[in-house]
């Protein structure tokens, strides 16, 4: 796809992305999320993204959610161990008004102490409303296990504790920070010339006073392989299984996201969904995932079962992992595994605000972004030598950590 990049003297990049839909997709990404955040003060990264919607020096909270939703667009943001996104889709004629309340919210909100105490309270009760759900819990118990010691472990949400004594004063010194201007990208798909689409930019951005990043994060060490259960108050058991993996740049992550997506992603065709759900009827939810980061990743297995199953769907689970492991995907299967990831790749283009949040990514991550085709030559590149060096480390059973949540009685 057809794109041009484009960075202001303070850093700050922009992303020009031509399309000739009558509805446009924007975004701003902030390479700073959870990690980023004090061991003392976890959840500051996502409280900032709330509070940014509340009150700047010249709108409040009515004002800024108006500013758009008032002529139909959608405005929204996200926060993630290593980004912070505000996105919005609207129709072509609001790219200045969409571009200056990235601005505004981003750059100019004041963080007053009545609305922090409010959000507070919202947030802790998307704590409590998180900590009811099991099946999402567990994932951030397992990687505080699989990351300990490390703020790559701590709950983007934070604790009821961390999030009720953050103060306004913390808000100032995180922005100050981590919001450098050279990793910040504002994005924009639509049907704009590239002059129009940098005179607004510019006029918005180039204003940002620098704040250019001084030092590296730092990466996580390998821990210790752990197993823990814990009793809680539900009614089915969920456990998950997984290990350290993968960064962004390792020579093997196009490798695990296709054996991934192979053997445990989306879709009803992945081999343990066959295998234990449609075969054995043992689990309703079971699947894998992979997350690259900038120096790390991480893979999971996760399944809810009853309590009385989970041996079983364990035996079977190391069974598909050994026989992975012992007899490789032939030409035939890795081939058909391909094409399947390839095709999802392609229907995947057609999320518009989607794709453009994941160019933003990609330019922040590599610098660069790729096109379909160099993606896809990338995963055909892909050999069954690489899939049996990816599945006897990453699939080997003395090498997986695991949590297991267990039904009280």
């Amino acid at each position: 796809m057809e794109y041009n990049v484009h960075t202001l003297p303070n850093g700050i990049r922009l992303l020009h992305v031509p399309s000739a839909s009558a509805i446009s997709h924007a975004c701003i990404i902030i390479n700073s999320g959870s990690r980023d955040e004090k061991e003392e003060k976890p959840g500051m990264a996502h409280f900032i993204e709330h509070l940014i919607f509340k009150r700047t020096e010249k709108r409040n909270t009515n004002q800024i959610l108006n500013r758009l939703e008032s002529v139909g667009a959608d405005l929204n943001a996200y926060t993630t161990k290593e980004y912070t996104c505000i996105h919005a889709s609207f129709l072509n004629p609001y790219l200045d008004r969409t571009l200056e309340l990235f601005n505004d919210i981003v750059f100019h909100s004041t963080f007053p102490v009545d609305e922090m105490e409010k959000e507070k309270s919202v947030i802790l009760d998307e704590i409590a409303s998180y900590l009811d759900q099991p099946e999402e819990a567990i994932y951030d118990d397992f990687e505080d296990l699989v990351w300990a010691g490390h703020s790559l472990g701590q709950n983007i949400l934070g604790t009821t504790e961390s999030v009720s004594k953050i103060t306004q004063k913390d808000i100032y010194q995180f922005i100050s920070e981590n919001y450098h201007t050279d990793r910040i990208v504002v994005a924009v798909l639509g049907n704009y010339s590239l002059n129009k689409f940098l005179k607004i930019s510019t006029r918005y951005y180039a204003e940002i006073k620098e704040n250019l990043h001084t030092s590296s994060r730092k990466a996580p060490e390998k821990s210790p392989v752990v197993s823990k259960i814990l009793n809680k108050p539900i009614q089915q058991a969920h456990a998950v299984l997984g290990t350290q993996a993968y960064s962004l740049h390792h020579p093997y992550k196009t490798g695990l996201l296709l054996l991934n997506n192979h053997f445990g992603g989306t879709g009803m065709s992945s081999v343990l969904n066959l295998q234990i759900r449609e075969k054995h009827g043992i689990a309703y939810t079971i699947e894998t995932s992979f997350s690259p980061l900038t120096d790390t990743g991480i893979f999971t297995l996760y399944f809810g079962t009853d309590k009385e199953k989970v041996d079983r769907a364990l035996q079977l689970i190391f069974k598909e992992f050994k026989k992975l492991r012992e007899n490789p995907l032939t030409e035939v299967q890795l081939q058909k595994a391909k094409n399947k990831f390839i095709g999802q790749i392609a229907l995947g283009e057609e999320n518009r605000i989607g794709l453009v949040i994941s160019m933003a990514k990609n330019l922040m991550d590599y610098d660069r972004i790729d096109s379909l085709e160099t993606i896809f030559n990338k995963i055909q590149a892909v050999t069954k030598a690489e899939i049996a060096d990816i599945s006897n480390e990453i699939l080997n059973e003395g090498n997986l950590s695991s949590l297991t949540f267990y039904p009280l009685g």
